[in-house]
């Protein structure tokens, strides 16, 4: 069964790779295959191996079209409780202006409030066009989009660094590891 994915034109070199080799590396890992329309973003994914590996062919494509290196959407592979999920930042934004406003609330200052989202969760976070995308397991995303939604309601960057401080420590003990915060 064929699936049918639409990237954005600016993403179809990082899909393609030099010579064709990343989309050759992803049809080969995951086991599919990928006809690619340069003219309109179109990519027809197919599977061609195993079912289960084929199942993340068309997230990896999505992955890679919402901003995602190519190593952190193979990522997918890895372990079969990884997911992608992504957040519509223009739906919460009532214009064009608000839209780069909240852009910059989830970047924050030299990407800095992106980087503690993802030191802080352990998942690989891309702010891409309208869209936050995040890769991770189960609990490291739904922390990530929790922690993207407060800042995406207006809550104070403050906050949202102490929430996802407060459920790196709950992780880290539920593993019988300690955390001790950082005052720097």
């Amino acid at each position: 069964m064929t699936q049918h994915v639409k990237i954005p034109q600016d993403r179809i070199g990082v899909l393609i790779g030099e010579n064709g080799e990343t989309l050759r590396r992803i049809e080969r890992e995951a086991e599919v295959s990928l006809d690619v329309d340069s003219e309109n973003g179109a990519v027809a994914v197919e599977k061609t191996g195993d079912p289960i590996r084929g199942l993340n062919g068309p997230d990896i494509v999505r992955a890679i079209g919402r901003g995602f290196r190519p190593d952190d959407a193979l990522s997918l592979l890895d372990d079969d409780m990884r997911m992608f999920d992504t957040i519509d930042i223009g739906r919460a934004a009532r214009n064009d202006n608000d839209l780069r406003r909240k852009k910059g609330r989830l970047i924050g200052e030299n990407g800095r409030t992106r980087e503690l989202i993802e030191e802080l969760t352990g998942a690989s976070v891309v702010i891409y066009g309208s869209t936050f995308g995040v890769i991770g397991g189960p609990t490291e995303v739904e922390i990530a989009r929790s922690a993207a939604e407060m800042i995406l309601d207006g809550a104070p960057h403050g906050a949202v660094y102490s929430f996802l401080e407060r459920k790196r420590a709950e992780e880290l003990k539920n593993q019988g590891m300690e955390y001790h915060e950082y005052h720097g």
